[in-house]
């Protein structure tokens, strides 16, 4: 399943963002589907999950067991409820079997909307029960989301009703847009990053992908109160909490094009630290000076770590195609 990342060996979310972009610049993409598969694991049909595993597993009595676990209930306040479709938490390996569900069911999907009349072309990426599929017709976009709901219901599954959006992107939905006289493309949300259709400084299309902000307004809340707890550790303590926190987020976030959100992010994560630093005693004068010095020794400095996507993308896979 080239399209289908997580739960996967070396394929990392990423590896998932690299594919996406390329399939986005490189393919005249004019409507992006952002679906959401809604509660996979909840909802997941016990039967279609077992059929998956016995393609892997040919001991009967390891699918016995297997179909005793999905079947054993739960048991809340003294009460036990039966358990008839869903995967039981911590089942690390059914997940694993259950990634094969969504990539074999939107393949089928594709099989049977690339029929004419299809002008198709397509990009497709998976991550979990996260997909994002790009086309250059908005009515292939409608065949193929109708397709997949009613493909999805037969393995007992849906899409988010709310999750799950149809919009106009890629290099020529601002124009098409402004001569409709309607506003920018809207944007999309897919593993930790905001989307935007935008322009290089020569006027050409450029994918811009910034981090969430409801996502770096969560881990900015989450430093507060781990700051709260840490109110009594000398500064140096602090500081190299702060560098680990700080880096694991840079790590992931700091990709070409969002340079500005993680200077921001730093700035906002240096205010914190004042902020906590002044709370600790009233005869405290901790200024931005100070807490500006205290971040140039323990706070990582703002770059970026990663390459470009499509450089990244052709190296890993110089023969294969954009959304593979």
């Amino acid at each position: 399943m080239g399209f289908s990342y997580g739960f996967r060996p070396g394929r990392s979310q990423h590896n998932a963002l690299d594919a996406l972009a390329t399939g986005l610049v490189r393919t005249n993409v004019n409507w992006v589907l952002d679906a959401d598969i809604s509660q996979f694991f909840d909802k997941v049909s016990h039967e279609w999950l077992i059929r998956f595993i016995e393609h892997r597993i040919g001991d009967q009595r390891v699918i016995r067991l297997i179909r005793k676990w999905l079947t054993a209930g739960t048991s809340e306040e003294g009460e036990w409820r039966a358990s008839e479709e869903g995967t039981p938490q911590g089942a690390g390996y059914l997940a694993a079997a259950g990634k094969h569900l969504p990539p074999l069911c939107l393949r089928s999907v594709g099989a049977s909307v690339a029929t004419p009349p299809c002008h198709w072309q397509c990009v497709m990426v998976r991550y979990a029960d996260d997909i994002v599929i790009g086309f250059d017709k908005r009515i292939d976009a409608q065949r193929f989301r109708i397709a997949m709901q009613r493909r999805l219901k037969e393995f007992g599954l849906t899409v988010h009703p709310k999750k799950t959006r149809l919009m106009e992107f890629g290099r020529f939905a601002a124009e098409n847009r402004a001569s409709r006289g309607k506003g920018k493309p809207e944007t999309f949300n897919f593993l930790g990053f905001t989307h935007i259709s935008g322009k290089d400084r020569s006027g050409r299309f450029m994918l811009i992908r910034k981090t969430r902000r409801d996502r770096m307004t969560a881990t900015l809340k989450a430093i507060k109160d781990g700051l709260r707890k840490r109110w009594h550790y000398s500064i140096p303590e602090q500081g190299k909490w702060l560098r680990r926190v700080v880096q694991g987020y840079l790590n992931y976030h700091s990709v070409p094009g969002n340079y500005p959100m993680m200077r921001k992010f730093r700035i906002y994560v240096t205010d914190l630290w004042r902020r906590a630093l002044r709370r600790r005693s009233q005869q405290d004068d901790t200024t931005w000076t100070k807490a500006n010095r205290l971040a140039a020794v323990w706070l990582p400095k703002v770059r970026v770590l990663h390459p470009w996507p499509v450089e990244r993308f052709t190296a890993r896979h110089p023969r294969q195609e954009p959304g593979a």
